[in-house]
């Protein structure tokens, strides 16, 4: 199995060759597959699948390209990647052009949501998530950028305490516009080594507060002689 993977990796990477290097990264099970930091293929199982757009439409509905479906949240959920069969690995042309409409519709939807300046259309930014970054004072795309991801995290824990390192994840990455899953793992290690840290210098002053207030209160109703 890994040696059809790694043909395949190797074949689709010389037949792109002209549109960039890729770069391969963990996501869902599988891999996702970029170029520029823009994904517009995935790979599960040792298949490779390209992101649908519109210009493949015709194609697709020709040949009966099935969708990559992966586990999501316990669930099987159909993404919107088709399958790249044998007779398009064989037509290394069409399979050059269908994967070029593939990374320049992954690119226009990429700078289209990046100039919105709606939260909710960052990578990994939820309706819910844009209210919590609304109540908390960041209203916008631009805001979420200017302050930086440390600093949006720090002001939702103010509002919920249970908030994990995961939400840390998701606003790098919805900064940097990536799935939060695709970050480096020497960058989400550093994050997850500094909310660590936050976490336990909140938990050390609200122990303190704590204290004070208890001995403020034994204090108060102490008899006076």
């Amino acid at each position: 199995m890994k040696k059809v993977i790694c043909l395949r990796i190797h074949q689709f990477r010389a037949c792109l060759s002209p549109l960039g290097k890729i770069s391969c990264r963990p996501l869902f099970g599988g891999y996702s597959l970029a170029i520029d930091n823009t994904v517009f293929a995935m790979m599960a199982e040792g298949e490779i699948y390209l992101r649908v757009c519109e210009q493949s439409a015709e194609y697709r509905v020709a040949h009966k390209n099935p969708l990559l479906k992966m586990q999501k949240n316990g669930r099987l959920v159909a993404l919107k990647y088709y399958h790249i069969d044998e007779e398009l690995w064989r037509d290394s042309k069409m399979l050059f052009h269908l994967s070029a409409l593939s990374l320049q519709s992954a690119r226009h939807e990429k700078h289209r949501q990046r100039h919105s300046g709606r939260l909710k259309n960052l990578p990994n930014i939820s309706f819910h998530m844009e209210l919590q970054l609304i109540n908390s004072g960041i209203t916008d795309e631009l805001m979420l950028r200017k302050i930086g991801a440390k600093e949006a995290w720090l002001r939702l824990r103010k509002i919920n305490k249970a908030l994990t390192v995961n939400i840390l994840y998701s606003l790098q990455g919805a900064i940097e516009g990536v799935h939060a899953a695709t970050l480096p793992t020497q960058q989400r290690q550093e994050l997850e080594t500094w909310a660590t840290e936050q976490m336990r210098e909140s938990e050390s002053y609200s122990g303190c507060c704590c204290s004070r207030q208890i001995s403020g209160s034994s204090a108060s109703s102490s008899p006076i002689c």
